[in-house]
């Protein structure tokens, strides 16, 4: 895997994680989640998928 590979790889698992333990925190502590948390969490996930799906459709598909 080359470096530009693993950066995005790593960001995008930072930031699907750090969502996560966000969210969890916010849950166990105040009982309630916050809408810009949500958006946080949408927009993680977002760029996550992105990053993860774009890579499969450039390395199987395009090359075919």
């Amino acid at each position: 895997m080359d470096r530009k590979k693993n950066v995005q790889y790593t960001c995008a698992v930072m930031l699907i994680s750090t969502s996560i333990v966000m969210v969890a925190y916010q849950v166990f502590t105040i009982a309630d989640v916050a809408n810009g948390l949500l958006f946080y969490v949408g927009q993680a996930f977002l760029l996550a998928g992105s990053i993860f799906g774009l890579d499969y459709y450039i390395d199987k598909v395009a090359k075919r």
